[in-house]
């Protein structure tokens, strides 16, 4: 095999494997929590911090979502009332995403979820 060939195909493996896990994880977050695997995302990102508060534009460097996309998922987090967004009062462009106690609650309460479909497929085989 060549090994142009055998890089695709490690690439397709790793998409398939990846889009299966995407698939099992958006399906159980959103039938017990009510929460897309991007709002899951987002609040397990607030809740690794040590003030639950960042900036916008950090959280985007940490998420594999558009500035656009981010947007829209924070603000269906605000709408739930799991995330407040407050501007920065040094710099007025500065949008902040903090994470409410109903949004540290509904994490807690996904994160065995998560965790659990995570241990069903990712386990290494034997």
């Amino acid at each position: 095999m060549e090994p142009e060939t055998d890089l695709v195909d490690r690439w397709r493996s790793l998409l398939s494997c990846y889009n299966e896990i995407a698939c099992h994880l958006e399906r159980a977050l959103g039938d017990a929590h009510d929460l897309t695997l991007s709002e899951y995302e987002s609040l397990d990102r607030l809740t690794t911090q040590e003030c639950g508060k960042r900036r916008m534009q950090d959280l985007a460097e940490t998420m594999y979502l558009s500035q656009s996309a981010l947007s829209r998922t924070v603000t269906r987090l605000v709408k739930s009332g799991l995330v407040e967004r407050t501007h920065c009062e040094d710099d007025r462009r500065g949008v902040f995403v903090e994470i409410t106690a109903a949004g540290r609650q509904r994490w807690a309460e996904a994160r065995k979820t998560h965790l659990a479909v995570l241990a069903e497929h990712l386990t290494p085989a034997a």
